[in-house]
């Protein structure tokens, strides 16, 4: 099975390993791996901020870059969204790209998803031992369904035991430019997403988007946790945690 990664920007500049980890996984899993090297965003930031015709630009670009694949995999709920929800909708006047995009979206998952659902993994190569909580966020719990699938593979761990926090559903306040222009609703939402955490006695939180991974550890940090470790669910199923 051929499948290509999407490393997504935040990825490839704040933390590769998180790529790495999704290519020891998706091989694990019996996956012929593809990374375009010209990748670079899918086009989100420019779609919610109404710039269309950049956000179109991106997005056939991606399609030309990953049509090929059988399978297209982010590890990351927000891009994979992107990808699957919008571009369609980015092509309502043109025909012919329209179906490509919706070829294309109709093959893209975020990385737990496919990896539970899709190739049904049925070990990690991850030995972490220790209590995690997980945060849901948003694009991929409310736009792609995924909730379960990274518990799943959790529960896969012997020695990883998940408690759930208070409002794991609640946003951690990031979303992208949203962090920018309403800093101090993001702020405070970050500071309860934090407290939720903490209140868990988890040793760690894990979650599926850079983005709120950032987030939640820059507010951590500020509020004095220097303890709690912030990984993303490719970190700790993979054993790069």
């Amino acid at each position: 099975m051929k499948v290509g990664l999407f490393v997504t920007c935040l990825v490839d500049l704040m933390r590769p390993r998180i790529a790495f980890a999704a290519i020891r996984l998706l091989e694990a899993a019996g996956c012929e791996v593809v990374v375009p090297l010209s990748q670079t965003c899918c086009g989100q930031p420019a779609y919610n901020s109404g710039e269309r015709r950049a956000a179109r630009l991106l997005a056939e670009k991606v399609i030309e870059e990953f049509e090929t694949c059988e399978h297209v995999v982010a590890p990351s709920g927000s891009c994979a969204g992107m990808i699957r929800m919008h571009y369609p909708d980015l092509f309502v006047d043109d025909p012919a790209w329209r179906e490509r995009a919706a070829a294309l979206a109709a093959r893209t998952h975020e990385l737990s998803d496919f990896l539970a659902t899709v190739v049904k993994l049925d070990k990690v190569p991850g030995d972490f031992a220790g209590t995690v909580t997980y945060h849901d966020a948003c694009s991929g719990l409310r736009e792609l369904g995924v909730k379960a699938q990274p518990r799943a593979l959790l529960a896969k761990m012997p020695g990883v035991h998940l408690v759930e926090m208070d409002g794991a559903e609640e946003c951690c306040g990031f979303g992208g430019a949203f962090a920018v222009k309403f800093g101090d609703i993001s702020a405070r939402l970050a500071e309860k997403k934090c407290d939720n955490v903490r209140a868990s006695g988890a040793d760690a939180v894990v979650l599926g988007d850079l983005g709120c991974m950032l987030n939640i550890e820059g507010k951590l940090r500020r509020m004095g946790d220097e303890k709690t470790r912030v990984l993303h669910i490719a970190e700790i199923l993979s054993g790069e945690a």
